[in-house]
């Protein structure tokens, strides 16, 4: 949880541009320090009854809410991965990833700040890990008729998962521009995806973009009615309806419509589901797959 307190520190400083090491932390209203003994993930909060010690100023639940998040993460790559280079790995990966998905709900930006060094953090872990699949063995052996030790393999999986989702999503970007003729994401997906698939390899990126879309894909849709039925932008609809620019039941579900989630947010969720379930849907789906 005291890593959390710091993830909570680069989720509200670093899309703003401010540094994560100074100055220490402090209320956003009364600017005055905040003791070490309010300071206490999780508990100090529940104490001080989610306000301002000095200033009275609520605190948001986020600051609680991410430091146990991140904790049940730490806990679950511990299960599974154990104190092993891998459980390193994910641990880092996840917290990296949990600042990606609140600062895009929160502020629709996936900074560069994480993103690149991330990729750089990936490439190097893959070195002392398993690689994810066997796509690097099978460019090896095909290409050089050779296949290199173990840390060499991890490695081009690691910059074949990245080169992948990052062209993946490069191609579906382009592709939604030439035929919507607007943007459908921007370019802070993409090195998202770069970033996760140096850590994730081909598979299960593509895994990751398969569930990141389905999950927008059904939550999105799900909003677009919620916000119509509770007529959302009915005003602006009953306006331009009396202008003659359509019905107001059209109107309202084109505004609706037009509504924009943070993609990123559902890829960072379909990343942490492929890291602790990824190898079992795997399993279930070539299981199916070949009749099994």
């Amino acid at each position: 949880m005291l890593i959390g307190s710091f993830l909570n520190v680069c989720i509200v400083r670093i899309p703003a541009e401010e540094s994560i090491v100074r100055p220490r932390s402090h209320c956003p209203v009364c600017q005055s320090s905040i003791k070490a003994f309010d300071n206490i993930p999780v508990l100090s909060w529940v104490v001080l009854g989610g306000r301002c010690r000095n200033c009275g100023t609520r605190i948001a639940i986020l600051y609680p809410a991410i430091e146990i998040v991140t904790g049940l993460l730490f806990v679950g790559v511990y299960r599974i991965f154990g104190i092993t280079p891998a459980g390193l790995k994910w641990t880092i990966f996840a917290c990296l990833i949990l600042v990606l998905i609140v600062t895009d709900i929160r502020e629709r930006v996936l900074p560069d700040a994480i993103t690149f060094p991330g990729l750089g953090l990936g490439l190097a872990l893959s070195v002392g890990t398993a690689p994810m699949d066997d796509f690097a063995q099978l460019l090896w052996g095909r290409a050089a008729h050779y296949i290199p030790p173990l840390a060499v393999l991890s490695f081009t999986d690691s910059v074949l998962g990245a080169a992948f989702g990052m062209l993946l999503l490069w191609i579906v970007r382009k592709g939604y521009f030439l035929w919507r003729g607007r943007e459908g994401m921007g370019q802070g997906d993409i090195k998202m995806m770069m970033m996760a698939g140096a850590f994730l390899g081909v598979t299960n990126t593509f895994l990751t973009i398969l569930i990141g879309t389905l999950l927008g894909s059904l939550i999105g849709l799900s909003i677009i009615a919620l916000l119509y039925m509770r007529g959302w932008k009915r005003r602006v609809a009953e306006r331009a309806s009396r202008r003659g620019i359509g019905t107001i039941s059209a109107l309202r579900y084109a505004l609706a419509s037009k509504y924009q989630l943070p993609f990123g947010t559902f890829l960072g969720a379909g990343a942490l589901l492929v890291v602790f379930f990824g190898t079992s849907a795997l399993e279930w789906y070539f299981s199916v797959s070949s009749g099994r």
